[in-house]
């Protein structure tokens, strides 16, 4: 696993009335601080990506549907540089993903509805000097193929 990425295993409680799942919490060992929170969308076989930080820590959780979340570490000194990690995040996998900065990120919906991703970043987005770089999804040195692989 790329250094620095965390897994927590989230917990749905459900009953009668419908379900709680708590997603992050201030007293969780990995938890750093809060910037903000938001919700992102994509639809069926949309990829969306790559992008990274140099500051902020992302924590990832699919909140509704299915989504392939793929990691690549591109920070010079790590000792998993090179590395990519595959994650199948969401309802039926409810998991939160900690990205740590300078690791690439990107995520793709794989089921047949679109999927819901809640973020709850470290740092509030910087309208006028963005923490954000981007790469292009496919044309791009990234040892990954966002295609299905069947078999």
């Amino acid at each position: 696993m790329i250094q620095g990425v965390v897994i927590k295993k989230l917990r749905v409680i459900p009953d009668e009335r419908g379900m709680l799942m708590e997603m992050l919490r201030n007293d969780d060992d990995f938890f750093q601080k809060f910037g903000q929170v938001y919700v992102s969308m994509a639809y069926p076989g949309v990829v969306k990506g790559w992008h990274y930080h140099k500051v902020q820590t992302d924590n990832f959780v699919i909140i509704k549907g299915m989504m392939k979340v793929v990691l690549y570490d591109v920070r010079d000194g790590s000792p998993t540089k090179g590395e990519v990690n595959e994650y199948f995040m969401g309802e039926l996998n409810p998991i939160l993903l900690t990205i740590p900065p300078g690791v690439l990120h990107g995520m793709k919906c794989i089921s047949l509805d679109p999927a819901y991703l809640v973020n709850t970043p470290t740092e509030p987005y910087n309208y006028k000097e963005p923490d954000e770089f981007r790469v292009h999804p496919h044309d791009n040195d990234i040892p990954y193929d966002w295609e299905r692989k069947d078999g």
